[in-house]
């Protein structure tokens, strides 16, 4: 079969493909409950579904890619944001065939998994992406906290605008302080969140703590499973819900 990928890249896989490697946490979760079969390779940070026992080709960085091309998977799964450009080239100028996602909101995570899995997994929708669907078309609520999200310090940076965490955001009706600076992770002085409502805290890329993140703002804060707010999978049929549940410390 011959479909384009997010980037409107040609991509040839057999149907469907029974060796796959993902070299993105959130794909690799998705992939791993919906054709568990076929997923060979990971990671080291493609920690869920928890026990999930398939080789590890090191970091989303700086994947193994000499040992991907050994593995001759059908099909390797890679985001624009999270992997290198380099070594998706290297893969595809070895042969195989990569699907690169690129994902910037809510809606497009939803869409294009969808068109992924029903690559890996022809047939009906997996049930947790058509609740995902659900769960995340209701409407914002009509409050309208100002909220500030680190995901970095030395140097502080946050979430900015064009980033599936800025949509989230917007989809459970908060507003984020950061959104006008250039750039999708802009860096910013911790003063500069002096007028936001609350500070969500999350535990992933960077790990703040009670003890590592609060002492720099003057607002209140929340901590918020990093997890919730910038991965897409089954994680999203529950994490509305839960960051929701953070915003209300506003």
């Amino acid at each position: 079969m011959r479909a384009a990928d997010d980037l409107g890249h040609p991509v040839a896989v057999p149907t469907p493909p029974q060796r796959v490697v993902c070299l993105v946490p959130s794909l690799t979760e998705a992939i791993a409950h919906t054709a568990p079969e076929a997923l060979i390779g990971a990671t080291e940070w493609c920690a869920h579904p928890p026990g999930l026992d398939v080789e590890r080709l090191r970091g989303t960085k700086n994947p193994h890619v000499r040992r991907i091309v050994e593995l001759a998977p059908d099909l390797v799964v890679a985001n624009r944001e999270e992997n290198r450009e380099r070594h998706v080239r290297f893969l595809r100028e070895a042969g195989v065939p990569v699907w690169v996602t690129d994902i910037r909101t809510v809606g497009g995570a939803l869409d294009s998994m969808g068109r992924l899995l029903a690559l890996i997994a022809p047939g009906s929708e997996p049930a947790w992406l058509t609740e995902a669907r659900a769960v995340w078309a209701a409407p914002p609520p009509a409050e309208r906290p100002r909220v500030a999200v680190p995901i970095w310090r030395d140097p502080w940076m946050f979430v900015g605008s064009d980033t599936f965490a800025h949509d989230v955001l917007t989809r459970l009706g908060a507003v984020n302080v950061f959104a006008d600076l250039p750039g999708r992770y802009p860096e910013a002085d911790p003063d500069e969140a002096a007028d936001a409502d609350l500070v969500l805290l999350p535990d992933e890329p960077y790990v703040f703590t009670p003890d590592d993140g609060p002492e720099a703002f003057d607002v209140p804060w929340a901590p918020v499973s990093g997890r919730d707010l910038t991965w897409y999978g089954p994680s999203l049929v529950e994490a509305r819900q839960r960051l929701a549940l953070a915003l209300r410390r506003a």
